[in-house]
């Protein structure tokens, strides 16, 4: 189906980081630019434009004489990235603390319950659904649109890992236990606490995830 948008480069980006987070475009998979021409009746124009957007963002990589590909995220790429994501949610828990009203918290308490809801019954989907609500949640009452945008960019980055950390084993328990101890920090508006809460949960979420990557290496070995 032809695409029409004022900015068609940033509809063939959409278009094309959707699937690069759904797998269509495996990580380090070649960018064929005339099948994806063809496929989306659009000229090379856009498509190279909307190419050098997914290359700023780090979700594409571009090697000289040979094109572009979907770039893959490395366990040293996850080492250096965890430890700035967790200090940004941290700084988010903490502005969140000193902002939120009682409506605020009242609204959180009820994700909350629903969080533990999930985790009770094993729903890892919806679990993964309502954290994101959380965290997105507390961004937005932290109401600083930097630290917003750059943690949508490092999120972008992340989703390249194909591992999803609430598969290892204990950790969605672990995970709400800890989703737990920030939203208690945040009722009782301790800025700090919730800034030290949100940081260990996103080093323990790196954890978890070194602890997956282990696990399927010694299945895929086995």
């Amino acid at each position: 189906m032809r695409l029409v948008h004022n900015s068609l480069h940033d509809e063939v980006a959409a278009r094309l980081r959707e699937r690069i987070f759904a797998g269509e475009l495996a990580p380090g998979s070649f960018i064929d630019e005339v099948a994806l021409c063809a496929a989306m009746e659009i000229s090379r124009t856009p498509l190279r434009e909307a190419l050098k957007v997914l290359t700023a963002e780090g979700l594409v990589r571009h090697e000289p004489r040979r094109g572009c590909f979907v770039n893959e995220v490395t366990e040293r790429d996850l080492d250096e990235i965890f430890p700035v994501i967790a200090l940004l949610e941290g700084r988010c828990a903490r502005e969140a603390a000193l902002a939120a009203s009682d409506a605020d918290i009242a609204a959180l308490e009820a994700l909350h319950e629903r969080l533990a809801a999930h985790a009770k019954a094993g729903r890892i989907n919806e679990y993964y659904e309502t954290n994101f609500v959380i965290h997105e949640a507390l961004i937005t009452l932290a109401g600083n649109r930097w630290l917003a945008q750059v943690i949508g960019d490092l999120r972008k980055i992340l989703k390249l890992s194909r591992l999803q950390s609430l598969h290892a084993p204990g950790r969605m328990n672990q995970s709400l236990s800890e989703h737990m101890a920030v939203f208690a920090a945040l009722r009782a508006r301790d800025a700090d606490g919730a800034e030290v809460a949100m940081r260990t949960h996103l080093t323990r979420q790196r954890d978890a995830l070194r602890d997956l990557a282990r696990l399927h290496k010694s299945r895929a070995l086995a």
